[in-house]
């Protein structure tokens, strides 16, 4: 029982009164009357003070409420004389006092009451400012109005029946009609809106209450849990992890950061995990109003990895049906998987994970013996095979490995995942990109890269790497589309845009690209990566002083400062290509005795105007299997020097790439 058990009573007796009406603020007292959450109570009884005075604003001030906080209505209302004086004191202390709840903050219980006391005033007023008659019992078990004095009942009850039979049906006419005005009506209604709004979603990261933080990696594993759960939903689109996890200490409001994530909807939680017992709360909201949609208090003893996952499940679940979002039956499938690991394992397994995101070889090392101390206890789990199969992708790309040691880890790792579980994205996502890169089966690449996105339709990079192939396969306006969808799902994420650029670079949008490359170099003007990529946009669309000044951040280890000094003076006096065969005297000495990558040299024989050198390259790197060989028909069309010359159409034909179109 709880300190307000009263106040609810009183409240359970006014939606008694009219249950079956006023949908709205049916909806949200309904929620608020079966809680014993503080928070819970809170969050509802401010949502029923925005269905009020929404209507309020749409009725008296004679307009939508569109973005404007409640105070400031409340104040016109006010100012205007629209709602008596001790209703506005009402409802002030009601707004200011239930914040508390909306977003998660340390308040005393005791407050909880006058919350209530004024929500259950409020109410009653405007059950009366809508002409509703408010039906209680007598003691004998008799309907009376309490709206209507004690002789006007009389003469009510002295009237013919007919007549009273008359007024009823007349009194419900205008109560649905006036209940259907009050829906169609409302700006931002939490009801009939979200057929309209694109069902996106950003999931922020939970906020530890606990105050030891070496828990946080639990509180995040079951945020990306949840995360997860919502990106299977084909219906939703879901801003990915990465992007969201700027806003971990955010002190941004709810509409910037959906503006700034291009979202709809927010989730937010915070929860705490002590011993085995864990707490966790969670809350849906709208963004343009900061509505709350939907709230949920979860406590709960975890012994079992089912005690966790239920609540996730649960939670997600919740969120997409609040959101009126399809869930097929497969995804339904998905959402609902228990994994086959106890909860031990599955706390190894989160640890791992906590270590993923840093990218340092002490980082990835940790993470690698947390994996293989829970494949020791459970050998069974495919998870914990894909992350080690992730790890030692990263191991390889960053030369900590050879990859003659790293990839066989890497297949070995990913077979037994797919042995054990066929239904991980991720595991199909790396066997798309090594069927892409490794293999150089494009038939193989573009099954694995459907099966992952089918699994995990907002996955991002599935999205951005899906583009490239269709770039590869000459399918352009298909892989304009991926790459859209892509940036819209991961919009913040520095790798995510990265990618990006480059796809925009192979398909030969050199404008666009140099655009965000600019915005790019404008914090990090010394990025090698984008330097790069600038070299080539910036010689497709003739802009040679850009690609002057992009080399000069590329080549740094070639070439010293002294050196590329005559090598700007060569190009003031006589132009790009004398500047480029300068470049490649330094390339070719450091070839001799370092490597040196295919694409490198070819891309610089080409500004060199040297096209039988780049074709020498290109064979090496056709001999060497030299993963960026994929992209020698595509890359912006760069090499469209080459497409006629017989020894590049023989290599095109030799990796079954599409034959490049000449002009």
């Amino acid at each position: 029982m709880t300190i307000w058990t009263g106040e609810i009573k009183e409240l359970e007796k006014l939606f008694e009164s009219f249950k079956g009406h006023l949908p709205l603020i049916v909806k949200e007292l309904e929620q608020l009357i079966r809680t014993d959450d503080a928070n819970v109570v809170m969050l509802y009884s401010r949502r029923c003070l925005e269905v009020i005075v929404t209507d309020l604003c749409e009725c008296e001030l004679r307009r939508p409420r569109k973005t404007e906080p409640l105070k400031g209505i409340i104040d016109k209302l006010n100012s205007e004389e629209k709602v008596p004086s001790h209703i506005i004191t009402s409802m002030h202390s009601l707004n200011s006092l239930s914040t508390y709840g909306t977003h998660p903050k340390d308040f005393d219980p005791e407050q909880v009451k006058p919350v209530l006391n004024n929500l259950a005033i409020i109410i009653k007023w405007y059950l009366k400012y809508k002409d509703f008659k408010i039906i209680s019992k007598s003691k004998e078990g008799e309907k009376k109005s309490e709206s209507i004095d004690h002789d006007d009942s009389a003469k009510v009850k002295s009237k013919p029946i007919k007549r009273s039979l008359l007024i009823f049906t007349s009194l419900m006419f205008i109560l649905i009609v006036v209940s259907v005005v009050v829906v169609l009506n409302l700006p931002g209604k939490i009801s009939g809106d979200i057929t309209k709004l694109e069902k996106s979603i950003a999931v922020l990261p939970f906020k530890n209450d606990s105050p030891n933080d070496s828990t946080t990696y639990f509180l995040d594993g079951v945020m990306e849990e949840i995360l997860t759960n919502l990106q299977t939903v084909k219906d939703l689109r879901v801003i990915s992890r990465t992007s969201v996890e700027q806003y971990r200490n955010q002190t941004k409001s709810i509409p910037e950061i959906a503006r700034e994530l291009g979202v709809n909807y927010i989730v937010e939680g915070s929860g705490q995990k002590y011993g085995s017992s864990f707490r966790l709360r969670a809350q849906l909201i709208m963004a343009k109003h900061e509505s709350h949609l939907w709230a949920e208090s979860f406590q709960q003893k975890i012994t079992e990895v089912e005690d966790i996952f239920n609540i996730q499940i649960r939670i997600a679940k919740s969120i997409a049906n609040e959101l009126k979002a399809v869930i097929t039956p497969a995804e339904r499938k998905l959402i609902e998987k228990i994994p086959a690991a106890d909860i031990e394992v599955y706390d190894e397994y989160l640890k791992a994970r906590s270590y993923f995101n840093n990218y340092t070889k002490e980082s990835l090392n940790k993470a690698m013996e947390y994996l293989n101390s829970a494949i020791e206890k459970n050998p069974d789990w495919a998870p914990l095979y894909a992350g080690l199969a992730e790890l030692w992708i990263w191991i390889q790309q960053s030369g900590w490995e050879q990859p003659s040691v790293a990839g066989p880890k890497i297949l070995e790792n990913l077979n037994k995942a797919m042995e054990l579980d066929p239904d991980l994205a991720e595991v199909h996502y790396q066997n798309a990109v090594i069927a892409q890169l490794v293999e150089w089966n494009w038939e193989k690449s573009e099954k694995e890269f459907l099966k992952a996105l089918a699994i995990n339709p907002n996955d991002a990079l599935s999205r951005l790497m899906y583009a490239q192939l269709l770039l590869i396969l000459d399918r352009d306006a298909e892989s304009l589309k991926q790459r859209e969808l892509a940036i819209s799902l991961d919009p913040l994420n520095p790798v995510t845009k990265l990618i990006y650029i480059g796809t925009l670079v192979q398909a030969g949008d050199y404008k666009t690209s140099m655009s965000l490359m600019e915005e790019w170099l404008d914090t990090n003007p010394e990025d090698i990566n984008v330097n790069q990529m600038l070299e080539i946009a910036a010689y497709k669309c003739k802009d040679y002083d850009k690609v002057i000044r992009a080399v000069k951040y590329v080549l740094p280890i070639t070439i010293n400062k002294d050196d590329f000094k005559d090598i700007e003076r060569i190009y003031i006096e006589s132009g790009i290509v004398k500047a480029y065969e300068e470049i490649l005297k330094h390339l070719e000495k450091y070839a001799e005795n370092n490597y040196i990558g295919f694409s490198e040299m070819a891309i610089r024989y080409i500004i060199a105007n040297q096209p039988d050198k780049a074709m020498d390259w290109i064979e090496n790197g056709f001999e060497s299997h030299d993963p960026i060989m994929t992209y020698i028909s595509t890359t912006g069309h760069f090499f469209d020097t080459l497409f006629g010359n017989p020894r590049f159409i023989a290599i095109c034909k030799k990796m079954n790439l599409p034959l490049p179109k000449t002009d």
